[in-house]
């Protein structure tokens, strides 16, 4: 059971920052060349989420999201389908809550590591011929990478001890780690399997960016990023 636990909680945290680099890389991109007013409106956008809490935030999908929520009525009214879409109590549903969540913590740093890319090495590159797409793949894509890391190891990171959003959104059929910490806590008065449990999601985290600082010299990456 409990390597069940792991596998989805892994499998949530993989999937949440692999949609977090998909929506914030080209939103971040879009900050740095739109003009200064609407980048300005844009990160307001994305700052604003802080303002609500999670639990807010979560209840609230809850309610687009269930057999008979805002989507669904609105899916149905026009006729796009003619039955309710099993978008909660899923691992759907659950991503979609944790992207929501999450996507600001990927992009502040990513747009930081964007906003310091000096624009004339990209014209310098299409000046000596390159063609766009080149000079991006390149020339920015490569001094992106250091916000694009540090947002993805601190999505994750924050996915790996995600509570509240799997128990809402999961309804009981997403189990995470975390979930496992809190059960663990509830049935033991001396909270042993639970300090067991929490110790082992802490190892595992160090763990991983142990690996990740040798393999990916994630420490200058950050600092670079910072």
């Amino acid at each position: 059971a409990y390597l069940r636990f792991l596998s989805t909680t892994i499998q949530l945290s993989f999937l949440a920052t692999a949609i977090c680099i998909a929506l914030a890389y080209p939103l971040c991109y879009a900050m740095v060349a739109l003009r200064p007013m609407f980048a300005s409106f844009l990160f307001v956008c994305v700052i604003c989420s802080f303002f609500a809490s999670y639990l807010v935030r979560t209840y609230a999908w809850l309610l687009l999201l269930q057999r008979r929520g805002l989507l669904n009525s609105f899916l149905i009214e026009r006729g796009w389908i003619e039955q309710p879409l099993q978008l909660v109590y899923n691992m759907e549903g659950t991503v979609i809550g944790m992207v929501h969540i999450l996507l600001p913590m990927m992009v502040l740093p990513l747009y930081a590591a964007m906003k310091s890319v000096d624009g004339n090495l990209v014209k310098a590159a299409l000046g000596l011929g390159a063609s766009p797409s080149r000079a991006f793949r390149d020339v920015f894509l490569p001094l992106s990478l250091p916000g694009l890391a540090a947002g993805s190891l601190l999505v994750f990171i924050l996915s790996l001890g995600f509570y509240l959003t799997p128990a809402i959104l999961g309804g009981g059929r997403i189990v995470v780690w975390a979930t496992a910490i809190a059960t663990a806590a509830e049935e033991n008065p001396v909270w042993g399997a639970a300090s067991a449990l929490g110790i082992i999601l802490l190892a595992g985290t160090f763990g991983l960016l142990y690996i990740l600082k040798r393999l990916l010299r994630i420490d200058s990456v950050l600092r670079r990023a910072g």
